[in-house]
């Protein structure tokens, strides 16, 4: 595969509606030549309506679609010079494995030997070379999809748009084709648009990530910060296994008391750059902390545990407080007896702040958290 020529992506303003609902709200992305973009959300968020709308497969009600700066909003399919991986993908069925895949390559004229030897290295780049001369009806489903997307990584197109394209495959196999996935995409430096609803997925394949809820994007960012520095309540939750631990408390001042929990938190306005919106110094608010930044000791507000979830070298602790609950990452060795008592704290700097009323993140940086009782 040829080096990255330009392919950026864009949609801009562009919105779909079936009669009176709205499938996407007027949505402007862009995603940059050579840049691996996932799209991520729940079913029916809109990620697979804007997808369809970069291929030319659905037209936006309005707004428009381009593709490497030329508007492609009124082109055919076939005339963006893209491809799209589908999540359940038709092979031709008199064909061979082998000729599946290099059928794109000959339908643009290149020679047979050429066109098969491309075919047999992705093919081998996959770990199914030994299909090629096998017909799709005795393939499992598994291994149909990979042949599938081992004929649309064939091609060079400007870019590729992959719908969901590891969903049908089985854990060990699907962590192994993303790995590929992601070096080939490396190698080539193709510009690519990828939708899922895995949250995990996502993490480790994008560059960068487009939170999506209700046909609106919510966040588009890194990674890392979108885990960290979540947008709204629906990220913070969505992104992560388990989502943050949310509770309630209320401000004053600079203070800030949670509900149900003896833990408090001095605060400061902040010009933090991922926050969203700004909170007035009184009133309900929301506290979001991962539960890799709950700590366990023998000081700190009391819980109860509840059950304890055995990840392999990790564990996930279930606590009950007053008002709820929350989830605690533990090593291996440590664990406690259902219906203990322990001291939990939260570490400072993995406090974040979120509004009542919007759900938005708040301009707030946390000074400081503060155990008032001991176990």
């Amino acid at each position: 595969m040829s080096g990255a020529k330009e392919s950026r992506l864009k949609l801009a303003g562009a919105a779909k509606k079936y009669g009176p609902t709205i499938a996407v709200y007027p949505l402007d992305l862009e995603v940059k030549t050579g840049e691996f973009v996932v799209l991520l959300g729940p079913s029916g968020c809109g990620k697979t309506t804007s997808l369809r709308m970069i291929a030319g497969l659905e037209k936006p009600t309005q707004g428009d679609i381009l593709i490497a700066g030329k508007n492609v909003t009124n082109l055919k399919p076939g005339e963006r010079d893209v491809a799209f991986v589908f999540q359940l993908f038709s092979l031709y069925p008199h064909m061979t494995v082998l000729e599946n895949v290099a059928f794109p390559m000959r339908a643009q004229g290149l020679p047979v030997f050429e066109s098969k030897r491309r075919a047999r290295d992705m093919l081998r780049r996959l770990g199914i070379e030994h299909l090629a001369l096998f017909h799709p009806a005795r393939l499992s489903g598994g291994d149909q999809q990979r042949v599938g997307l081992a004929r649309a990584l064939v091609r060079e197109p400007k870019a590729f748009l992959m719908d969901e394209p590891l969903g049908t495959l089985d854990g060990g196999i699907r962590e192994e084709t993303r790995e590929i996935l992601r070096s080939i995409h490396n190698q080539a430096g193709a510009t690519t648009l990828f939708v899922t609803h895995d949250q995990a997925e996502a993490m480790s394949l994008a560059d960068r990530i487009a939170v999506m809820r209700d046909g609106r994007l919510l966040q588009y960012d890194h990674p890392r910060t979108v885990y960290e520095y979540p947008a709204d309540l629906f990220v913070a939750d969505f992104v992560g296994s388990p989502g943050m631990n949310i509770l309630k408390g209320r401000r004053n001042g600079q203070n800030v008391t949670l509900n149900g929990l003896d833990i408090s938190a001095r605060v400061t306005d902040s010009e933090d750059i991922f926050a969203i919106e700004e909170a007035a110094a009184e009133g309900a608010c929301f506290l979001g902390v991962r539960p890799q930044n709950v700590i366990i000791s023998e000081t700190g507000a009391r819980c109860i545990v509840e059950h304890t979830e055995v990840f392999g070298s990790y564990n996930l602790l279930s606590l009950r407080y007053q008002q709820g609950f929350l989830k605690a990452w533990l090593p291996a060795g440590v664990r406690f007896r259902e219906g203990e008592t322990v001291g939990v704290n939260f570490l400072s700097s993995g406090c974040r702040w979120f509004s009542t009323e919007s759900g938005k993140a708040l301009a707030w940086r946390t000074l400081e958290v503060t155990c008032h009782a001991t176990v």
